[in-house]
């Protein structure tokens, strides 16, 4: 047990009753085809019985939940150490939610700005600081010899009290001196009488004797009450240091935090203190002290009062409230006016055009600026679309309001914090210079050189030693996993799936944590080659501090750098679930299995030269593209073929892809429309110009976002497959007997589902101290339906056994279902074939998600050129969803459409990537544009033109560095991609001359 983690019989889902031996402190992957039990084995049995364990060592109150959390199907586990888990899934839910704050970055920056942090007054510029009595002390103590002065403090004094009332309660305090606007007063002695008029009605002069009269208290501008009377010696003494110390101390605490000197004999004070943050030359300006809730934005007391900390505000964009300046008013130019539900303010748009003198059939464009300012803004009684936008704001409280308003609506940056989602007073504090924003928009890599070069004072650095640590550490753990060009201020809801990850191996490496199994799932996804050597140094790094290191991963580099290595197999689903290579690498490239050939050499077809396809036709041209590190970029893509855009992570692949190309596709081919992801404030990148558009009738952006965001969508049901399984059900005699329909195996409405899940077989339970879970529904036993409904069987099998199979076990059982076979069949093709038909959508990997988006373009587009699941030629795509297309064209009845794709070898072995490549081949063959981004150097060689970003991350890239063939790619000196092509080559080379002399270009 001190040497291995022993698993015996584990049984769970697909594995095998294996026995493994996984030795401990060592860096071990679990590799294998898709869906042969490698995340089973690492999350659903090492990490579920970590957790089991965890929960056993907590109180009596925690243990309760015990017998509800997932066990093990396994006959033992033993020398299991505290387990963490870092997987691709990202549990940010919060818009507010950065990179700082997902690492504590932010929380160290925000401690030191308050402890640190230089306040500065906005009117001056000028350094303002709270005084001390040693600052006090220091600066009268160097004032020339002989110098008579007093210390006082400015005393607050309420409008209703009088001179006797003032004089009484400060004499009870035990003073008896006071500054009246610079006149001495004795607290002791009345204020001066005005004399009374003498009989020529002005007053008459006082006797000769008397004192001189007392100014007012309760009328004096301002009131200095006299602690001390002190005279500066020739060097002061230890003892005068104290008795003007004491002083200053109770000036202090008796004005409120102020205090002041004035020399004998002037009327004003030559110096005043303040504990509290005042300008000296804007006195009426006080600062907030600087805490760390101040420089926080999820908190009120920070967050900006504007935006309330989002950094950003909603505001109605003209070029959405009128999203196609070719259309006329009539045509529903004005589109908020064009809904049905709206048609007197469209009646009253078209008389208000009348009063103008413009007609309501000229495009909007081409109507005066004049006439469109004042039907967008209102002029006279006519109020305009803007302002019955901002009508509608008081019934904001009916969410169909609120949609209705969203769709116009675009965030902008905040004018009140210009995007730093702080208020005021936190933004002018500065450490080095900059703002706590400014630090935040520094890539990791500049901002771990701001931190390296920062001078502070001496007692500034003392105290924020041991926090300029722990910042640099964590910005270093960052730039070491391949995150340096991230800023701190991006947003968490935008990282990708291995962006994710590596941020969460980031904060692992932080921890500093011992003795501790981290299992990781896929760290490398995203990852560039060149990139993946930086993350095999910190998984060592881990291993080193005496962790034991288990990765779920595909990459043959990060498998070759493993101590161990655990294959399973030797297929998906039922074919799996075996142990079918267990030892060193070395071995591995050496064994007759599916990672080991791959490990041996590139698979033969990855480079085909003879099956690319010719890329001197017609092209789509995009100039100028700017946005993030873009900057006036210029690419082109061959219409008609497969083109793939590489590069380093973060030198501007996805947007370039995503945000430009794509935008530009959904604006053009939807004749200028605004897409859905505008509306939600997306960033849209900026283009000169884009050209070839005539070539291509739709564009299809096939991401890795999620299916769906509930349990009950699956596989089955996102391709339309789980129709066909109903309907067959509903043809049963024994469903005709019990009078059940199709609807009646639906496990989404009511009827034949389980009322207690609600179709979902599972019940949600709050842990309170930890992530909720899902448990088996007591009511159904997780079965989801109606006794009745599982009691309808075909080939032995209910509705819930049929949710049960894989996709490959589906095929086999629905043989004679021709309709359906072909829906699967889809799934299979893309190397889905390992699912389960009701896997939760919300269970599948990103990878995953956009092969199951694949599968069904494949359909649809079957579906448009050759009837209901019939075969022939791609058709042309609507502009619908996530598509963007011109309505009916059709070529010839060819397809015209562009497929954008990102990264869809994620989660795939390499047998199964060439599987994808055949299929992304197919639909080029049927005469669709692709554009893929990918760093999977197996998709890159099989490319017919490649785009390769770089040279570097983030401001270091941006730039197209080599386009064209793969060849010519790697023949391209500075191409980090370029370098990583000739390796693979070389490699290929050494499996197959042949294929490499046929690739020779």
């Amino acid at each position: 047990m001190k040497d291995a983690i022993r698993i015996r019989a584990a049984r769970q889902h697909n594995l095998k009753s294996i026995d493994l031996d996984i030795p401990r402190d060592r860096l071990v992957v679990l590799t294998g085809p898709s869906g042969s039990g490698k995340s089973t084995l690492a999350l659903d049995v090492l990490f579920a019985a970590g957790q089991r364990r965890y929960v056993e060592a907590l109180s009596t109150y925690a243990k309760q939940f015990l017998e509800r959390l997932p066990k093990p199907d396994a006959d033992a586990i033993e020398g299991l150490s505290p387990a963490v888990a870092i997987q691709q899934r990202s549990p940010v839910s919060n818009s507010r939610s950065t990179v700082g704050t997902a690492t504590e970055i932010y929380d160290y920056l925000r401690l030191l700005y308050a402890r640190a942090g230089r306040v500065h007054c906005p009117h001056c510029g000028a350094e303002v600081r709270p005084d001390t009595v040693s600052d006090a002390v220091d600066r009268l103590a160097v004032l020339p010899k002989g110098t008579r002065f007093v210390v006082a403090f400015p005393l607050a004094r309420s409008k209703r009290s009088d001179h006797a009332q003032i004089a009484r309660n400060l004499t009870s305090l035990g003073f008896v001196r006071a500054l009246a606007d610079g006149e001495a007063v004795r607290l002791s002695e009345p204020a001066s009488e005005p004399a009374p008029p003498g009989p020529g009605g002005t007053p008459d002069p006082p006797p000769p004797a008397s004192r001189p009269p007392q100014p007012d208290l309760a009328a004096a501008q301002e009131v200095l009450v006299v602690v001390d009377r002190l005279a500066t010696p020739a060097k002061p003494s230890k003892d005068w240091k104290d008795r003007l110390a004491d002083s200053l101390a109770t000036c202090f605490r008796e004005g409120e935090g102020r205090a002041a000197a004035v020399r004998a004999g002037e009327p004003a004070p030559f110096v005043r203190f303040s504990e509290r943050f005042v300008c000296p030359e804007h006195p009426d300006t006080e600062f907030a002290e600087p805490s760390p809730r101040l420089f926080s934005f999820n908190n009120p007391y920070g967050s900006c009062p504007a935006c309330t900390g989002f950094g950003a505000t909603l505001e109605y964009d003209p070029a959405l409230v009128v999203p196609n300046e070719d259309r006329s008013i009539d045509e529903g130019a004005v589109d908020p006016w064009a809904k049905p539900r709206y048609g007197r303010e469209r009646a009253a748009l078209r008389r208000f055009a009348a009063r103008e003198g413009v007609s309501p059939q000229t495009p909007w464009k081409a109507l005066p600026e004049e006439f469109r300012e004042a039907a967008l803004y209102g002029k006279g009684r006519f109020k305009g679309v803007m302002g019955f936008l901002a009508g509608k704001e008081r019934r904001r409280y009916k969410q169909y309001i609120r949609v209705f308003l969203r769709r116009y609506q675009r965030p902008r940056p905040c004018r009140a914090c210009r995007g730093s989602r702080l208020r005021p007073e936190a933004r002018w504090v500065t450490v080095g210079g900059r703002g706590i924003a400014e630090a935040c928009a520094l890539p990791v890599d500049r901002f771990a050189d701001w931190l390296a070069g920062l001078e502070l004072r001496p007692a500034e650095a003392r105290i924020a030693a041991p926090v300029l640590r722990e910042l640099r550490q964590r910005a270093a753990f960052l730039a070491d996993v391949g995150l340096g060009y991230l800023t701190l201020a991006r947003l968490a809801r935008t990282l990708s799936g291995g962006e994710t990850q590596r941020i969460a191996l980031a904060n692992s490496l932080g921890s500093r944590l011992v003795d501790t199994l981290y299992v990781l799932d896929e760290p490398s996804a995203g990852l560039h080659p060149t990139d993946v050597d930086a993350l095999v140094g910190q998984l060592r790094r881990l291993r080193d501090d005496g962790n034991t290191v288990l990765v779920v991963e595909h990459d043959a580099a990060a498998v070759r750098a493993a101590d161990h290595v655990v294959e399973l197999g030797p297929g998906a689903g039922d074919a799996g679930g075996d142990v079918v290579f267990e030892g060193p690498p070395a071995a591995l490239e050496r064994a007759d299995t599916a990672t080991g050939r791959h490990l041996s050499g590139l698979p033969p077809d990855a480079a085909p030269s003879s099956r690319r396809r010719p890329v001197d036709g017609a092209r789509i041209r995009v100039a100028g593209a700017r946005l993030h590190n873009l900057r006036d970029v210029d690419a082109e893509f061959p219409v008609g073929a497969f083109s793939v855009v590489t590069g380093v992570s973060g030198s501007g692949k996805s947007t370039l892809v995503h945000d430009v190309l794509h935008r530009a596709l959904e604006r053009e081919l939807g004749g200028g429309e605004t897409s859905a992801k505008e509306h939600l404030g997306d960033p849209v990148g900026a283009y000169s110009q884009i050209a070839g558009l005539e070539h291509v009738d739709a564009a299809v952006l096939v991401d890795q976002s999620p299916i769906g965001r509930t349990p009950r969508s699956n596989p089955a049901t996102y391709v339309g497959a789980w129709a066909e399984v109903r309907r067959f059900f509903a043809r049963q005699p024994a469903a005709k007997a019990a009078r059940l329909s199709a609807r009646s195996f639906s496990f989404n409405v009511d009827g034949g589902r389980c009322p207690a899940c609600k179709g979902l077989g599972t019940v949600e339970v709050e842990m309170v101290f930890m992530a909720n879970i899902h448990v088996e529904c007591e009511s159904c036993g997780g079965q989801r339906y109606r006794p009745e409904v599982l009691g309808v069987r075909a080939g032995g099998l209910n509705v819930r056994d049929v949710l049960d199979l894989t996709v490959e076990r589906a095929i086999r059982f629905f043989v004679r279902e021709r309709a359906l076979g072909r829906l699967l069949w889809h799934l299979r093709e893309t190397g889905l074939g390992y699912l389960r038909l009701g896997q939760p959508a919300t269970t599948l990997s990103g990878g995953e998600a956009q092969r199951l988006k694949i599968a069904r373009e494949m359909i649809s587009a079957r579906r448009r050129a050759g009837g209901r699941g019939g075969g022939g030629r791609l058709g042309a795509a609507r502009g619908r969803g996530g598509r963007s297309g011109r309505d009916g064209a059709r070529r010839a009845g060819r397809a015209r459409t562009l497929y954008i794709l990102d990264e869809p070898t994620t989660g795939l072995s390499g047998e199964e990537v060439g599987m994808l490549i055949g299929v992304l081949r197919k639909l080029v063959e049927a005469g669709a544009t692709l554009i893929v981004v990918e760093h999977d150097l197996d998709v890159v060689l099989a490319a017919d033109w490649v785009v390769d970003m770089g040279p570097g991350a983030g401001p270091n890239g941006g730039r197209v560095v080599a386009a064209g063939r793969p060849e010519e790619i790697a023949a391209t000196p500075g191409s980090a991609t370029g370098r990583c092509l000739a390796a693979a080559l070389r490699r290929t080379s050494a499996a197959s001359p042949a294929t490499v002399a046929a690739a020779a270009p």
